[in-house]
Formats: C-alpha cells, sequence, structure tokens
C-alpha cells in the first residue's frame, strides 16, 4: 500500500444534498421531517488522528464552509471525514462520510486534487487537497530504514 509522507493542505468548501438520518430525527417536532435542516459540520482525521473540524453552518442541508486544514502527515494511508448534525442535547448526530486513499490521490502523479466526493449514505462534498512530499510503498519504506540502520551499526 502507498503511504505518504509531507505536507498537506486541505480545503473543505461546500457540501450538497445531507440528509437527515432516521436517528437524527428522534427530536424533530412537526409533520415534515423531511424538511429538517441539519447544523452540520465535519471532522477531518489522517488515519487515526483528528487534523480538525469545520465551522458548524446552521439550518441548511447544503453548507459553504471554505476551511483550510494544513497538517504533516507521515506514513499516511486515508484521509477521512464525517459530517456531523451539531445536535442541541447529547451526542451530535452521524450524517455521512467518505474515505480518501492517499494511494488514489497520487496514482496519477498529480499533487493536486480538486472536485465533489460522494459521502455515503447521500451528499457530497466539495474538496481541495495538495500534497507536498514523498509516496512510497510503506512497508518497503520501513524495510529501507532498518537496512539504513544495520548499515550505520556494522561501519
Amino acid at each position: 500500500m502507498v503511504v505518504f509522507n509531507g505536507m498537506l493542505k486541505i480545503k473543505i468548501c461546500e457540501a450538497v444534498n445531507l440528509k437527515p438520518t432516521a436517528w437524527s430525527l428522534r427530536h424533530a417536532v412537526g409533520p415534515r421531517p423531511q424538511t429538517f435542516l441539519l447544523d452540520p459540520y465535519i471532522a477531518l482525521n489522517v488515519d487515526d488522528s483528528r487534523i480538525g473540524q469545520t465551522s458548524t453552518k446552521q439550518k441548511t442541508n447544503s453548507p459553504a464552509w471554505n476551511d483550510e486544514f494544513v497538517t504533516d502527515v507521515s506514513n499516511g494511508r486515508k484521509i477521512e471525514m464525517a459530517v456531523f448534525h451539531d445536535a442541541p442535547i447529547g451526542y451530535d448526530d452521524f450524517v455521512a462520510n467518505c474515505t480518501i486513499q492517499f494511494e488514489d490521490l497520487l496514482q496519477n502523479g498529480s499533487r493536486h486534487f480538486e472536485d465533489w466526493i460522494d459521502l455515503e449514505p447521500e451528499g457530497r462534498v466539495y474538496v481541495i487537497i495538495d500534497l507536498s512530499g514523498s509516496s512510497g510503498e510503506g512497508d518497503l519504506k520501513i524495510k529501507a530504514f532498518v537496512l539504513e540502520d544495520i548499515n550505520v551499526m556494522a561501519d
């Protein structure tokens, strides 16, 4: 599997067609839960590390954030984005998510990605990703460091 080492710059621009889950409608009052508006934000992770979170947008199923995050990545395999509804009571409600593999971003040789990404179960998010650094096979890179250490000790 390809891993990425270097600087990740990601801009989460906007999302469209977000839909509340059945769970998030449990406190909805009124005859039309299909018109329920979310208070969405996106939690951003690289592998298992939290990178940040967008601001919360009020009462919209098509939020525009334009929030930018920059972080150093070491042996990064994937970027995860999860959309949540900022619930007034209790825990925030899951809305949708997606995973982007660094391998997929790097396969065409470009270090710039800008496009809509499908969310599961519904919705889309527009992101701009810029990578500066190196990539390689994760296991091979570890073996190379081990061999280098052995050579240093032999000298």
